[in-house]
């Protein structure tokens, strides 16, 4: 592939001798695929009042099809919220300088981080004396938007090749960690693999949320943002690429075996199940696999929506542009 086939991932020039504040439209594709997986994440949210929530949905010794694929559909949420938080702040530029953004996104950010340990934790515990702190998705999505705050200086090829390197090589070092110790092991459990963070008495923390491939993910989504700068018919070129690429590269390394996940699929008693052990990849931390699986529907929805107006998705777009 040669650099003139490759789209032109230079930021779009800013406009500093404006003589007041520019005002550009949404992105609307963004917002509606945004909503979509805010709708679906009430599901995963939902499903265990509805059920036995001792019950693990991907355990398939004890899973229905359909208790293992309301919980399989929702794995798209927090890939696509990732992916599209970079996304936004890529189009961010158009309004704001790069300094302005890398000042927003940290400050945003640290703001996400606090309101993991305080607000958020609140709503899912309802208690406030920290016994019990599980550090979650908000805690995740805040660190990646930080370090994308001092990631947004570099040359975007840089970054994106950041994000492409993290997500494809993490998995290569799933079995390092086991001996640390200390400072050492809760630094690991932050940055690779869910684990507690302090396991008292009295209190305990639990980090669900690894970061390294998240802030991948995030990196890319702001990569991504570049093709908005293209002509609307070589973006949709691109995302089919990149979407097909990605679920091809997924059967691949699926298929055989080769890499990307701790938990090879395997034969099962009924075909179904084998289906089922095929698409049962790990989410904590999120592997190779699992990002391919969902990022490259992801992807294609993103390129069948973009500019298209559908009345039927309004309220989706509603939802999806809510801040928070």
């Amino acid at each position: 592939m040669t650099t003139a086939e490759f789209p032109d991932l230079s930021p779009a020039p800013a406009n500093p001798g404006a003589s007041g504040p520019l005002r550009f439209a949404r992105v609307d594709v963004v917002d509606v695929v945004r909503g979509i997986i805010m709708v679906l994440m009430a599901l995963d949210h939902t499903r265990d009042y509805f059920g036995n929530a001792a019950a693990s949905p991907t355990n398939l010794a004890t899973t229905t099809v359909a208790l293992f694929l309301t919980r399989w559909i929702t794995h798209f949420c927090a890939p696509t919220f990732f992916l599209l938080t970079g996304t936004g702040a890529y189009l961010g530029l158009r309004r704001r300088t790069t300094a302005e953004l890398s000042r927003f996104l940290i400050t945003r950010g640290l703001w996400l981080v606090l309101l993991e340990l305080t607000v958020i934790r609140f709503l899912w515990q309802f208690n406030l004396d920290y016994r019990l702190t599980l550090i979650d998705v908000i805690w995740a999505l805040g660190w990646a938007m930080v370090v994308l705050g001092v990631l947004i200086y570099l040359p975007l090829r840089a970054i994106a090749a950041f994000g492409l390197v993290l997500i494809a090589t993490h998995n290569l070092f799933d079995g390092v960690g086991a001996g640390f110790s200390g400072a050492l092991s809760s630094l690991w459990t932050l940055l690779h693999v869910p684990g507690f963070l302090v396991k008292g008495p009295p209190h305990v923390v639990f980090s669900a949320y690894p970061l390294i491939p998240w802030i991948g993910v995030t990196a890319v989504g702001f990569a991504l943002g570049a093709l908005w700068d293209q002509p609307v018919a070589v973006r949709r070129s691109w995302l089919l690429r990149f979407g097909v690429a990605c679920i091809a590269l997924f059967f691949v390394l699926r298929g055989f075996n080769i890499y990307g996940d701790p938990g090879p699929w395997t034969a099962q008693p009924r075909g179904v199940m084998t289906l089922l052990s095929f698409l049962n990849v790990n989410k904590y931390p999120p592997s190779l696999l699992f990002l391919l699986m969902t990022l490259g529907p992801v992807l294609l929805v993103i390129r069948a929506l973009d500019g298209r107006t559908l009345p039927v998705l309004e309220w989706v777009r509603i939802i999806g542009r809510v801040p928070f």
